[in-house]
C-alpha cells in the first residue's frame, strides 16, 4: 500500500494581522491562508485528514511517516513560494497579483466568436488591441478548437491561422501566448514573436514538443486533459478529481523538467472542462488553492465554459459573462496568477476592485486591540 500526502489550504484571511500572524502569504500573492488540511491517501482513497494552522504545521509535519514527510515539507514550502516575474520580450509579467490573459481565437468554429477573427483579420487586430488597452497582460492566440467533438486541425491550416495573428500582435508590442499542441506551430509562433506556449496536451501530443521547448527556453503552460491523441476529453474517470489532477500535473511538471525545461518556466493549468463533468469542474474550482503546493504559477481557463451554461438555464456562450466573472473571482480568491478570459474589460475591472479590497485589508489595523 502506497501512501500519498497533500496539503490543502482550507481557511483564508483578509490579512495576516487578522489571524495575529498565524497565516502564510499564498504563492507570493495577495491571498492569506491560515488553516490547512493535511490529507493522506492510500490506494486512491483519502485515508486521513488533519486540520492544522500555519503555526502548528511544523509539529504536524514532524509526526508524519518518513516515506511521506519529505514530500509534505516540499509542498509546505511551495505553498508560500514567491514566484519571480516572467520576462516576455520587453514586457514583464508580475505574478504577485492576478494577471489577465485575453483570448484571441482564429478558428472557423470557435464556440465563442464563430470565426469572426479568422475571416476578418482587421477585426482580430482591433480585438487584440482593445484587450491590451483594457488591461490584458498578454494575448493568447488559438488556431484550433479543442471543445468536445471538434475535428482535429491540419498543421498547415493552424499555421496559416496563427502566424498572421502573432505577427500583428507582436507589431503592437504585446506579450503573446500561443495555444497549440503541435511543435511546428510552436516553433513558427515563437520565431514570429510569441513568448509563451500554452499546450492543452501538456507536451504529450507530439514527442518532439518536449525537446523543442527545452531548446527554446521559454515559458510553457502544461494543462491537464485526461485523454490522448485527438480526443483530450477521453478517460474521464477519477477516484478523487482534485487529487488525481494534482498527481497528473506533478507528473507532467517532472517530465518537463527531466526533458530540460527550466522549472521556473513551467505554468500549470487544471484544465477546467477537459474530460470533466460539472461536478468535477466544481470540485476543482473549490480546491484550486491545493495546486499551489506543486510550486508553479497557476492558470485558470474557465471563461464562458460549458459549466456556466449548465448552471444558468443553458445560457449560450455569449451570455455567460456573469458566470465567467464569478469563476474568475474564485480564481483570484484562490491565488491563481493567470486568468484566461474572453471578456477582458469586465474581468480587469473585477480584478481591480478585488485588489482594492485586498490592499485595504492589508493596511487596516482598526479592529486590532492595542498591545
Amino acid at each position: 500500500m502506497t501512501a500519498q500526502i497533500y496539503i490543502q489550504p482550507v481557511g483564508f484571511a483578509p490579512s495576516p494581522q487578522s489571524e495575529l500572524g498565524d497565516a502564510i502569504r499564498l504563492a507570493g500573492g495577495m491571498v492569506y491562508a491560515h488553516r490547512f488540511a493535511v490529507i493522506t491517501r492510500e490506494d486512491g482513497r483519502v485515508a486521513d485528514r488533519v486540520l492544522v494552522s500555519s503555526q502548528g504545521m511544523e509539529q504536524a509535519l514532524s509526526a508524519l511517516p518518513a516515506d511521506i514527510a519529505a514530500d509534505a515539507r516540499d509542498q509546505w514550502a511551495a505553498l508560500s513560494k514567491v514566484h519571480s516575474p516572467i520576462q516576455l520580450g520587453e514586457r514583464t509579467l508580475r505574478l504577485d497579483q492576478p494577471q489577465i490573459m485575453g483570448i484571441l481565437n482564429v478558428t472557423p468554429d470557435s464556440f465563442s466568436d464563430g470565426g469572426e477573427f479568422l475571416d476578418r483579420p482587421e477585426a482580430g487586430k482591433a480585438h487584440a488591441s482593445a484587450m491590451l488597452e483594457a488591461g490584458a497582460a498578454l494575448v493568447d492566440i488559438g488556431g484550433e478548437s479543442t471543445r468536445p467533438g471538434a475535428a482535429a486541425t491540419w498543421e498547415g491550416d493552424e499555421l496559416e491561422r496563427v502566424i498572421p495573428a502573432v505577427e500583428y500582435c507582436a507589431a503592437m508590442g504585446a506579450a503573446i501566448s500561443v495555444d497549440t499542441r503541435r511543435p511546428a506551430v510552436m516553433e513558427a509562433a515563437l520565431d514570429a514573436g510569441a513568448h509563451i506556449i500554452n499546450d492543452v496536451s501538456a507536451l504529450r501530443h507530439d514527442p518532439r514538443s518536449l525537446s523543442l521547448m527545452a531548446a527554446q527556453d521559454c515559458p510553457v503552460v502544461l494543462m491537464h486533459a485526461p485523454g490522448e491523441g485527438d480526443n483530450l476529453h477521453a478517460n474521464d474517470s477519477y477516484d478523487n478529481v482534485a487529487l488525481d489532477v494534482f498527481d497528473w500535473l506533478r507528473t507532467a511538471r517532472d517530465r518537463a523538467i527531466e526533458a530540460g525545461i527550466a522549472r521556473e518556466h513551467i505554468i500549470l493549468d487544471p484544465g477546467i472542462g477537459f474530460g470533466k463533468s460539472l461536478a468535477d469542474n466544481l470540485a476543482l474550482i473549490n480546491t484550486l488553492p491545493l495546486f499551489h503546493a506543486l510550486g508553479q504559477p497557476l492558470l485558470l481557463g474557465a471563461s464562458r465554459k460549458r459549466m456556466i451554461g449548465a448552471l444558468s438555464n443553458e445560457a449560450p456562450a455569449d451570455q455567460r459573462l456573469g458566470g465567467s466573472i464569478a469563476l474568475a473571482m474564485a480564481g483570484m480568491n484562490a491565488g491563481v496568477q493567470l486568468l484566461r478570459v474572453h471578456d477582458v474589460p469586465q474581468t480587469v475591472q473585477a480584478r481591480n476592485v478585488w485588489r482594492g479590497l485586498r490592499d485595504a485589508a492589508l493596511t487596516d489595523f482598526a479592529m486590532m486591540a492595542p498591545d
